[in-house]
């Protein structure tokens, strides 16, 4: 993996993200019977970012059910995660849950049910679903999205300009740079997705979602986990993951694995360069992905 370092780079419009050593990779992987598989710097702690969008999914179905999708679609946008385009073809309507107008409206949609305790509920499942009772939102990481975070203050004020996003925008937002701002390990990340590899059930027996939404969610991570490269991750690496400006992809093969990658250099798509050569690696060596 060393000849990979330096084909990628760190994401420079949040500064916090750009002082992280960028020669670092992860893997882990556990399978359905909890053999933990693991390499690399795996408790190195780093950002969710991105990944969190299906932690804030995940909570929205299971409050609201099919009810989120009157707020947002589930269509590959085709345009990166942080384009305006799509809102203004859709009238404040975003193109699915994974780019950040999506995960705004999330925001506010559990904002309407959490209240002031939104953000402690988020802890909560990540620590119960990890089964690491330290999990903390880094506070840098938070004033470093947040002071920086100009296209997403746009995005929701684009959004709630057609009614769309109901609370306050600044309340909308500190939920979202938070749940975006936790500081996690790859494998802390890999534990926290093995609920949608085994039919809603966390590695510690909690039941954290249905099945229907497992195969909901998983669906939509295929077409729509990897920002505007979602072909390519389908035609070379086949399994549904969620990727992040921090460099992290997580995903699963249902009924089989669950699999992390982190590694902070990115192609440019914003995807981990490194995480993405592993992942094709991996599924070639394995055999196995989502169609096979």
């Amino acid at each position: 993996m060393q000849k990979f370092y330096g084909q990628g780079h760190k994401a420079t419009y949040i500064p916090a993200l750009n002082n992280v050593n960028a020669q670092q990779f992860a893997l882990t992987l556990i399978d359905k019977e909890g053999h933990i598989f693991s390499v690399g710097d795996d408790k190195v702690c780093f950002s969710i970012q991105s990944v969190s969008k299906v932690i804030s999914l995940t909570m929205a179905l299971n409050e609201v059910g099919e009810e989120l999708w009157g707020r947002m679609d589930r269509e590959p946008s085709g345009k990166a995660f942080d384009s305006l385009i799509h809102l203004e073809e859709n009238n404040g309507i975003p193109s699915n849950p994974f780019l950040n107008s999506g995960a705004i409206v999330m925001a506010d949609v559990l904002l309407e049910i959490y209240g002031d305790h939104t953000v402690d509920k988020y802890l909560h499942l990540m620590r119960r679903i990890t089964g690491n009772e330290t999990l903390q939102i880094d506070d840098k990481i938070y004033k470093s999205e947040k002071f920086n975070g100009h296209k997403n203050y746009a995005f929701a004020n684009y959004i709630k300009s057609y009614g769309n996003i109901y609370n306050d925008v600044e309340d909308v937002l500190d939920v979202y740079f938070k749940f975006c701002s936790l500081s996690l390990t790859n494998l802390d990340l890999t534990k926290a997705f093995y609920y949608l590899m085994n039919k809603g059930q966390s590695l510690e027996g909690f039941q954290v979602t249905t099945p229907r939404h497992c195969k909901r969610i998983n669906s939509l991570m295929f077409t729509c986990g990897t920002y505007n490269e979602v072909g390519d991750f389908a035609y070379l690496v086949g399994l549904p993951v969620k990727s992040s400006v921090s460099g992290a992809i997580a995903g699963c093969l249902p009924g089989a694995y669950t699999v992390s990658v982190w590694s902070p250099e990115l192609n440019e798509k914003g995807n981990s360069y490194l995480g993405f050569k592993a992942l094709e690696q991996l599924t070639t060596e394995l055999d196995s992905s989502y169609l096979s």
